[in-house]
Parts: C-alpha cells; sequence; structure tokens
C-alpha cells in the first residue's frame, strides 16, 4: 500500500497531499474580488503556510500552475507580485493559462508541487 499523507481533507479535495516526498497543493484563491496583486499575495502567503505545513518551502518548489480569469490584462500585474516572491534562482517550471474560475470574484488560482 503507498504512503500518502492527506491535510485538510474534505468531500471533495485535500488542500495537501504527500507522496514519495512531493507535496501537491490544491489550487489557491485569494480574497474574493480584491485586486490581482492582493489576491495573488493571498495565494502566495496560503502556499507558503501550507507548504510549511508539509516540510517544505517555496525554495523547493517544482512546478506551479497559474490561471487568470483574463490573461491579457492581469499577467503582467500578476508577475509582478510572483517575481518579487520566488527566491532567485529557484523558479519552478511554470505554465499560466486563461479559464473562468469558481466565481467572478476569482481572478487568480495557482496550483503548486514541491520537494520536501
Amino acid at each position: 500500500m503507498p504512503d500518502i499523507t492527506r491535510r485538510h481533507t474534505g468531500p471533495r479535495m485535500s488542500q495537501i497531499v504527500i507522496h514519495n516526498g512531493i507535496a501537491y497543493l490544491a489550487g489557491q484563491v485569494g480574497t474574493p474580488a480584491a485586486s490581482i496583486t492582493q489576491q495573488t499575495n493571498d495565494i502566495l502567503g496560503q502556499i507558503d503556510t501550507l507548504l510549511a505545513e508539509a516540510g517544505t518551502d517555496k525554495t523547493n518548489l517544482l512546478t506551479a500552475q497559474i490561471w487568470l480569469s483574463d490573461i491579457a490584462s492581469q499577467f503582467g500585474e500578476m508577475n509582478a507580485a510572483w517575481e518579487a516572491w520566488v527566491p532567485e534562482g529557484h523558479a519552478p517550471a511554470r505554465w499560466t493559462g486563461e479559464a473562468k474560475l469558481a466565481t467572478k470574484d476569482f481572478h487568480v488560482e495557482i496550483i503548486v508541487t514541491a520537494a520536501i
């Protein structure tokens, strides 16, 4: 049987799943209807907290998947917050796309994986 740890598990998902030395985080969203910068900073703070709980940090990020509700108008503002947060030399493999998020008040969602 595989050694899998799940944290903050509900009927739909877990916020953290740990397996084989990798922490997989669920998609994180920020304060509804806040600015792109505020939502991104909220999310990055939540990611810091969850990674610490998993026994790792942002210097061990492997991948980041970012969804924006309007990539054309939000990409630059989100990137400014992201680039201020990611430690130099520790940028993960990253992809960014546009999607309708859970509600019209969410404009950014970020999903990461990290080595432990």
